[in-house]
């Protein structure tokens, strides 16, 4: 997943986790409406400024709209059930 996706879903899981529309979200972070569509369906690369700001009107880190998914693990089969 390119880092263009990660951001792409995290900001469509923050934004909805917040129960806001694409169109809150621009008024608050200040950037067209257009552009949170974009960035996301990874149609476009936000700046680091960008980020900062979506970071802030979602109420979360920069940080945290760039962390990938965790792979989820398969579950450990016991010893004894082998």
């Amino acid at each position: 997943m390119s880092i263009r996706d990660v951001l792409a879903k995290n900001v469509r899981r923050y934004r909805k986790a917040a129960g806001l529309s694409q169109e809150e979200l621009a008024h608050r972070a200040e950037i067209d409406r257009t552009y949170i569509s974009s960035i996301e369906r990874s149609v476009y690369a936000a700046t680091i400024d960008v980020v900062d700001r979506l970071a802030k009107a979602l109420g979360v880190e920069a940080a945290d709209l760039l962390v990938r998914p965790r792979k989820r693990s398969a579950p450990e089969t016991p010893s004894s059930a082998r």
